[in-house]
């Protein structure tokens, strides 16, 4: 949704009230829910009858309240579960896939309990951080990428992850107390308006986030707005390369599993290009493959194989960009 005025429409309706810029009060998460049908699944798929603009944010409000309420859900569980499907999630696939995580283990100040094997990345391994930095984390989750940002900051700088649901903020700042991090910091916040000053970060990253967000164009204003001149991003996402089929796209629990929600390749970039960013660079570009007993939720056997055949791609990418260092 790229109308602000829209969306403020639904931040009060689904967070009862305005925010300030500089600390908001909002609730979800980051990538992996469980694939269980709910009824905030089967609201989205019902639609409703209201006029388009109205239309338009109650879909952007049950998005939000699906997201909230399935990392609510993963944020009890552990990698194994979670690692069961799509973007890392319990109870969608009828075997063990890890189809979009990449391994962390090998990344200095990985912390396992903040591991829940969500993301589609690795941005904290190509977000070239530095000591003494301040760093950005969208989607926080548990803390994994905020944990081995940490690592990189060292003791003289600052990392601030931001997520908007409860469970996920808990479990994060019970894992920075038990590693005894002060100058680690779990705010609660909607991403597309950041609870952070304007200037704060030398870098931002997120991993498998962006693509969860009704409006990915404000997102990319807020890294802008909050970036350094001449800071720097990296982030993970899921995007794609041609149409998904309408049951694909129409499906809530893909949208939440991080596929159906996902872009044009290029419209993404180009929305990157669009909000002042420069030296846009592909750091990865990663095919996903979607198993088959998880496309036949929602594809019979010839729009199945059509799919297959259609050569639509689904892909990670890791992409860096500046902000420049003079207006």
């Amino acid at each position: 949704m790229e109308n602000a005025t829209k969306l403020e429409e639904v931040r009060t309706m689904e967070y009862g009230g305005t925010v300030s810029a500089e600390h908001e009060e909002n609730e979800g998460s980051c990538c992996g829910p469980s694939c269980c049908s709910t009824d905030v699944e089967n609201g989205l798929r019902a639609g409703g009858t209201a006029p388009e603009a109205e239309a338009e944010t109650d879909d952007a409000a049950r998005l939000k309240e699906l997201v909230r309420e399935k990392y609510t859900e993963i944020a009890s569980q552990d990698k194994v579960e979670n690692q069961a499907s799509c973007c890392g999630s319990g109870g969608c696939s009828v075997e063990v896939y890890n189809i979009m995580t990449e391994d962390y283990t090998s990344l200095e100040g990985y912390v396992a309990d903040a591991d829940l094997g969500l993301g589609c990345g690795l941005p904290t391994q190509f977000a070239q951080i530095k000591a003494g930095d301040t760093v950005i984390d969208l989607g926080s989750g548990a803390g994994n990428d905020c944990f081995v940002a940490r690592r990189e900051v060292g003791e003289t700088g600052k990392v601030i992850g931001v997520d908007f649901t409860d469970a996920m903020l808990e479990r994060a700042r019970t894992n920075a107390v038990k590693l005894g991090y002060v100058n680690v910091e779990f705010r609660k916040g909607d991403i597309e308006q950041l609870p952070v000053a304007d200037d704060t970060a030398d870098v931002v990253v997120s991993n498998c986030v962006l693509n969860l967000v009704p409006d990915k164009n404000k997102v990319f204003g807020e890294i802008f707005r909050t970036l350094k001149p001449g800071g720097h991003f990296s982030i993970s996402d899921i995007v794609i390369d041609s149409e998904l089929p309408d049951p694909i796209k129409s499906a809530a629990e893909m949208y939440a599993g991080c596929v159906s929600g996902a872009i044009q390749k290029e419209e993404y970039l180009g929305l990157i290009e669009k909000n002042g960013f420069k030296n846009v660079t592909l750091q990865k570009d990663r095919a996903i493959t979607v198993p088959d007993d998880i496309l036949q939720r929602y594809l019979d056997e010839e729009a199945l194989s059509a799919f297959k055949t259609s050569g639509v791609g689904i892909h990670s990418l890791t992409v860096y960009a500046e902000k420049p260092a003079t207006a």
